[in-house]
């Protein structure tokens, strides 16, 4: 990579940890200029700096309100350069996904951050927001005709309504046509192994590989 790009790059991932719209704003549009791909400026820039930022929240060194203006910034970011992202990343979209936080935790800034990470790839995402209902990633599923669902959690309390919305997707008769990715604090691959979900994921890039993997595409 070279230096310029790299640097660019750095500004990019600063800017959104720092919440400096104006910055994030003038190095995109620097970045595009200098003609390198804006897929590597969404991942390797904003993303990186969005992740960068939950791992300030989950080490409390930010708070609630730090975490919205770090992705005002990024999506400032995302606006300039989604556009100029190659056709190959954008006709995804046949791809619909739902996401959601399970009944009884209203902890969101992971499922957030996954969401627009895969939005970024290309898929069609359907937001169930946070203390969704089980029942609601059943029908919503059926409802788009999704090809996934993803659940999080950051309470082992609520970890059990996970294999609960399994076994409602079995009984739906759509099981074997819905992919299932958990992730949260307390869940681990076992876990996910345990209750048969189809796979577990640590961080939002981490969601994306395991997504695109487990629907076979490139």
């Amino acid at each position: 990579m070279s230096n310029k790009k790299e640097e660019l790059l750095k500004r990019l991932s600063e800017g959104v940890v720092e919440m400096e719209e104006d910055d994030v704003i003038e190095t995109s549009r620097e970045y595009l200029d200098a003609g390198y791909p804006a897929f590597d400026g969404i991942m390797d820039g904003l993303v990186d700096g969005m992740n960068r930022a939950s791992q300030l929240y989950e080490e409390e060194e930010y708070f609630v309100t730090d975490i919205l203006l770090c992705s005002d910034a990024m999506y400032e970011g995302l606006n300039i350069l989604r556009p100029h992202l190659p056709g190959s990343e954008t006709e995804k979209v046949k791809y619909k996904g739902v996401i959601g936080v399970v009944e009884g935790d209203t902890h969101d800034i992971g499922k957030n951050l996954v969401k627009i990470m895969l939005e970024t790839a290309g898929f069609e995402m359907f937001d169930l927001g946070r203390d969704v209902p089980l029942v609601d990633f059943v029908k919503k599923a059926k409802e788009v005709d999704a090809s996934f669902v993803c659940m999080s959690t950051l309470m082992t309390t609520t970890m059990g309504g996970m294999e609960k919305v399994i076994e409602m997707l079995k009984e739906e008769g759509i099981r074997d046509d819905v992919k299932v990715i958990i992730g949260g604090g307390p869940i681990s691959k076992k876990f996910a192994d345990t209750i048969g979900a189809d796979g577990y994921s640590y961080n939002a890039v981490e969601a994306v590989k395991l997504i695109k993997s487990l629907l076979k595409i490139a």
